[in-house]
C-alpha cells in the first residue's frame, strides 16, 4: 500500500547499501571453532560501552579500538554467559562454548572493512530510481568511522596508508561516490551518536525538515528498526541476501517502480510472440 505522505527513504549503509560486514564475522567465527553468531551476541551484549559502540561514537582512536574490541571479544567468562542466555531466547539448544579465546581485534575488523566495500546492485539502483522520481530525500543513517580518518585524525594519531589499505578505505570509509548518493549523510562518528539510540534518528529528521513519520527506513538489524518504528519511523527490514525483496516493498510504498520489474516482465512478453 501506498504511503503518500512520505518525505524520505533513509537508508542504513553496511548490510544495505553495502555488502554486509556480518559475513565476515560469520566467517571469522567458522575459522575459530565458535558457534554461530557467538562474537554478534558478545559485541551487542556490551551495551553501550563497548569497544564496538565507543569507536562507532568517535570516543575511540583506531589503534586503542583494535585492542579494546580485541579484548571484548575474548573475553570467554561474560560471552559464554550472553551466549547461553541468547540461546535459551531463541529456544535453542546451547552448543559447547569455548574456554579460552584470542580474537585479534585488527584482524577482524579488516576482515569486516574490507568485505563491506561492495555495492549491493539492488539497493543501488533503488537509489537511483528515487533520485531521479524527485520526490523524495535520500538520507544515510549509520554507524560508521569517518571522524577516525578526517586530516586531524590522521596527523594526530599516525594512521598510515598501507593501515588505511588493510582496512579497505583508501577513499575513507565513506568515499565521495558513496556519499554523492545521498542528499544528507548523518555517520555516528561524527555526530556522537549511533543507533539505536532515538536521538541519532530524531537528529536525522531535523537536520532535513521532516518528522519522524515521514520517513521510512531500512536497516538489516533489528534492533535498530524497532527503535525507529517506536519514533514512528515506517521501517522495512533487509536481511543478508533479501535486498531484492527489500526494494519490492519499499516499491510498494513509494508507488514506483523501484526493480525495472515491469519492463522486465514487458521484455518477457516480446520475446513469447
Amino acid at each position: 500500500m501506498t504511503s503518500s505522505h512520505l518525505k524520505a527513504v533513509i537508508f542504513d549503509i553496511g548490510g544495505v547499501v553495502l555488502t554486509s560486514p556480518f559475513i565476515a564475522i560469520a566467517e571469522y567465527e567458522r575459522e575459530k571453532g565458535l558457534p554461530q553468531n557467538y562474537l554478534n551476541v558478545s559485541i551487542t551484549a556490551r551495551g553501550s560501552q563497548g569497544a564496538w559502540q565507543r569507536f562507532e561514537r568517535g570516543e575511540l582512536p583506531l589503534f586503542a579500538f583494535y585492542d579494546a574490541f580485541g579484548h571484548d571479544l575474548s573475553d570467554t567468562a561474560r560471552g559464554n554467559v550472553w551466549y547461553t542466555e541468547y540461546c535459551q531466547r531463541k529456544g535453542m539448544v546451547c552448543p559447547d562454548l569455548p574456554e579460552t579465546l584470542k580474537v585479534d581485534g585488527r584482524d577482524l575488523f579488516g576482515r569486516m572493512m574490507r568485505q563491506g566495500m561492495h555495492y549491493d546492485k539492488n539497493i543501488l539502483l533503488a537509489i537511483q530510481r528515487i533520485r531521479s522520481a524527485g520526490n523524495w530525500l535520500i538520507i544515510a543513517l549509520t554507524n560508521n568511522f569517518a571522524k577516525h580518518v578526517s586530516s586531524f585524525a590522521l596527523s594526530s594519531t599516525g594512521i598510515s596508508d598501507s593501515e588505511l589499505r588493510f582496512l579497505g578505505w583508501q577513499d575513507g570509509p565513506t568515499p565521495p561516490q558513496l556519499r554523492a548518493l545521498f542528499d544528507d549523510f548523518c555517520d555516528s562518528s561524527q555526530l556522537g551518536m549511533r543507533k539505536p539510540e532515538p536521538e541519532f534518528y530524531l537528529l536525522a529528521c531535523e537536520r532535513n525538515g521532516i518528522s519522524p513519520r515521514e520517513a521510512i527506513f531500512l536497516d538489516d538489524i533489528g534492533l535498530n528498526l524497532k527503535a525507529a518504528s517506536k519514533l514512528g519511523i515506517q521501517t522495512i527490514h533487509v536481511p543478508i541476501g533479501g535486498t531484492f525483496e527489500a526494494v519490492l516493498q519499499l516499491e510498494q510504498k513509494l508507488g514506483i517502480d523501484l526493480t525495472h520489474r515491469h519492463m522486465l516482465e514487458s521484455d518477457a512478453m516480446t520475446s513469447k510472440l
